[in-house]
């Protein structure tokens, strides 16, 4: 079972315990994997009813510690800031796994198969210019991943249609084919704009 904090977080005083317990229970069995589960303890928040839930979830792990496999999700340093800040949640998880960004090739191999379950293809000239795109995009905090992929296709589906909007009768190979000119603009073009 896939949950994030709006699944495990009441709006009063009670509620949070209750909605993590049965979130949990729901679980046993299985697993519970927990996506930005940093979002439960925000920096600076003494008062928020996320810590409720780490509470919760720490008891409920420890009774049931043979029925689930509990996984926490998120980026490397907040949930290291998330780990410190409960002195359970650390012994709680014995095994840590972090993921390296995907390659220029992995990514370009990402929407290329998303883009053919979509019914698209890319052109051999799309896809040179799709690694030069992607190489330019800096790697840094805000970098999207396997994220990046999926919304570099959204943009490059809704550029080809723009683009096929003034042809009277676009052929099945126009209707399916992603070109060079439907990727959007690099990033350091538009930062010297």
């Amino acid at each position: 079972m896939e949950v994030a904090r709006a699944d495990l977080v009441g709006q009063y005083v009670g509620h949070t315990a209750q909605r993590t317990k049965d979130v949990f229970t729901g679980a046993l069995g299985g697993v519970l994997f927990i996506d930005e589960a940093y979002t439960l303890t925000p920096e600076g928040s003494s008062n928020d009813f996320g810590r409720e839930a780490v509470d919760t979830l720490l008891k409920l792990m420890e009774d049931h510690r043979d029925e689930i496999v509990v996984v926490v999700a998120g980026y490397t340093e907040e949930m290291a800031r998330f780990l410190a800040s409960n002195p359970g949640l650390t012994s709680r998880f014995s095994k840590f796994v972090t993921f390296e960004d995907y390659s220029t090739d992995e990514l370009v191999t990402i929407l290329s198969q998303h883009a053919a379950a979509s019914g698209y293809e890319c052109a051999d000239a799309t896809v040179r210019e799709l690694r030069a795109h992607v190489d330019a995009i800096p790697r840094d905090r805000s970098f999207g991943n396997a994220r990046l992929a999926r919304q570099l296709l959204e943009s490059m589906m809704t550029s080809q249609a723009r683009r096929l909007g003034g042809l009277s009768s676009p052929s099945l190979a126009d209707l399916t084919t992603l070109l060079p000119q439907d990727l959007p603009p690099a990033r350091r073009q538009e930062a010297a704009l």
